[in-house]
């Protein structure tokens, strides 16, 4: 289920690359980290992969809600303000922001197809959240998405 999500919030769906969401001026700037139980690990959307970034267990701070620290699944949405230059750092938000939604509503549309429960969150430290990461100074987190089961 985890591998499907994934591919479509944001996979690989064409030869030449593109994905499963439209995303800004054709360039890649969004990245998704996926915080559980056993640590972070990042998406590779062009091997479908999950590489490790953290052992560590810090679902606690993908946001301000507390059922965040047991959600089984938050993804956090990061974006690469590196790659955006010849845009102002506030449009470099919005533009990544946009891009964003698509991969949420697709992360909505699967979970809604599978009977999960999800929940898109502006209400998120990004900074606090950033340093958990360990981001380098030009990426910025933008929205955590919680994954988990309906309540019964």
């Amino acid at each position: 289920v985890l591998s499907d999500l994934l591919w479509a919030a944001f996979g690989v769906n064409r030869p030449s690359g593109d994905r499963t969401a439209p995303y800004w001026r054709h360039v890649m700037v969004i990245d998704i980290y996926l915080t559980m139980a056993d640590g972070v690990w990042l998406y590779e959307p062009k091997t479908h992969k999950l590489l490790p970034h953290s052992a560590e267990d810090i679902r606690k701070q993908t946001g301000l809600q507390g059922f965040v620290a047991t959600a089984p699944l938050n993804l956090v949405y990061v974006a690469h303000g590196e790659r955006m230059t010849d845009v102002s750092p506030e449009e470099r938000r919005l533009y990544a922001s946009v891009d964003v939604g698509f991969i949420g509503q697709n992360v909505y549309l699967f979970c809604a197809s599978e009977g999960l429960a999800t929940v898109f969150r502006g209400s998120v430290d990004a900074l606090k959240l950033g340093q958990a990461l360990k981001l380098p100074e030009q990426q910025f987190v933008t929205f955590a998405q919680s994954v988990g089961y309906p309540r019964a």
